[in-house]
């Protein structure tokens, strides 16, 4: 009888450990997707954890000091590293993005302190939610200049 007791008293135990790590993964779980892939999948990405990146459009960028919100334009760009290096690699990627009006764009929001390298060609990673107007809400911002980047490697390597 005692057995019994704790046979069913370990597998209750059991049940709640593996009920608590599925409810904490399914809430943190994010989708990382290009601009195409996102407007792809339309609404119903609505809501839902994101990470998106893309090359920022530099005469869309608008900061209100006031408010602390950050507006800007992201163009899209392959996801694919062999992709971006067939192309000429990342800065000349982001180039062409942003060039390109052919490409996807999506707004982005943001409300914090306006980062220093948000300028036109960094490739912008944002981890947010997709709005029911279509406007990207980042609640994260990390951006990247890849040409800030190329020109200190060779004073670097020599």
């Amino acid at each position: 009888m005692r057995i019994n007791k704790f046979v069913i008293g370990g597998v209750l135990i059991l049940g709640a450990v593996v009920f608590l790590i599925w409810t904490a993964t399914a809430a943190s779980a994010e989708y990382f997707l290009t601009i195409d892939e996102l407007n792809a999948k339309g609404p119903e990405m609505v809501d839902e954890n994101l990470r998106v990146s893309g090359a920022v459009i530099g005469d869309s960028i608008q900061y209100d000091p006031q408010s602390l919100t950050l507006s800007f334009e992201v163009a899209h760009v392959p996801a694919d590293n062999l992709a971006i290096e067939t192309e000429g690699g990342l800065a000349e990627v982001l180039h062409q993005a942003v060039l390109d009006p052919s490409r996807a764009r999506m707004k982005v929001v943001y409300v914090g302190p306006k980062p220093d390298l948000l300028r036109n060609e960094a490739q912008a990673i944002m981890t947010g939610h997709l709005g029911a107007d279509g406007i990207f809400y980042a609640d994260e911002l990390l951006l990247k200049c890849p040409t800030r980047y190329e020109e200190a490697v060779p004073e670097q390597a020599g």
